[in-house]
């Protein structure tokens, strides 16, 4: 058993609306000692490499880890990103698109910025709750001001890391659980349960079934706990 929370329990979680006042849809999400900057802005026109026939807009995604986000000081991508930030990048922009109806808002595009400040684990699923708020916050002002005629938003989705740390199914890891885990997995989900993602991989040895069961159902649990909070 971890230290002061259960193994199915999560980090202290908070989201931070309107954190920044350009943006349409600006979050600080904040789970346990990870802290996220999430903006969701909007632009006319949609990606060049879209047939001009296509009626969808368009959702994508940015990350980064800012320098002083980790125990020692990370470099700027300024001209090159790495392939863990393109992975990453990739896995918040699908996870994204996959709770919206792009149709409902033609010729226009969303980014979902997410500016990690403070790195202790789990800084990619942060980032998608924190950009699905994001998201959901810029949605509701364009309808506001008549630039979208319906929600495209589909239904709210959630993502946590989980893992097994000392033969024990985790919930939530930070850095130092998520360095030693044997097994390591991000999920992300509806709100009605159905799966986005779900990433998990044997960092050594390889485990059971029964376990990668075990894992999800955490997961679940803690993913509805976290849309909870939205």
């Amino acid at each position: 058993m971890r230290e002061n929370r259960r193994n199915d329990q999560t980090r202290e979680i908070k989201f931070t609306k309107n954190y920044t006042k350009h943006a349409p849809g600006s979050v600080l999400a904040e789970f346990g000692d990870t802290k996220v900057i999430t903006t969701a802005t909007v632009e006319e026109g949609k990606p060049k490499w879209m047939s001009k026939d296509d009626q969808r807009g368009w959702l994508t995604a940015e990350y980064s880890l800012l320098p002083s986000s980790t125990s020692t000081r990370c470099q700027r991508e300024r001209t090159k990103i790495s392939g863990r930030t393109q992975e990453i990048q990739r896995l918040i922009g699908r996870s994204l698109r996959a709770c919206v109806d792009l149709t409902k808002m033609p010729d226009l595009t969303i980014t979902i910025d997410a500016d990690v400040i403070q790195a202790d684990g789990g800084t990619r699923t942060a980032s998608i709750c924190g950009g699905f708020v994001a998201l959901n916050d810029a949605v509701e002002k364009l309808m506001e001001k008549g630039i979208l005629k319906e929600n495209p938003i589909i239904e709210p989705i959630g993502a946590i890391s989980a893992g097994i740390v000392d033969d024990e199914v985790r919930l939530d890891l930070d850095y130092m659980e998520d360095s030693n885990a044997r097994v390591d997995s991000n999920i992300v989900l509806t709100k009605s349960g159905k799966i986005i993602e779900f990433q998990t991989t044997a960092e050594g040895e390889p485990y059971e079934f029964e376990k990668m069961i075990e894992i999800f159902n955490t997961a679940k649990k803690g993913i509805a706990e976290i849309i909870e909070k939205y």
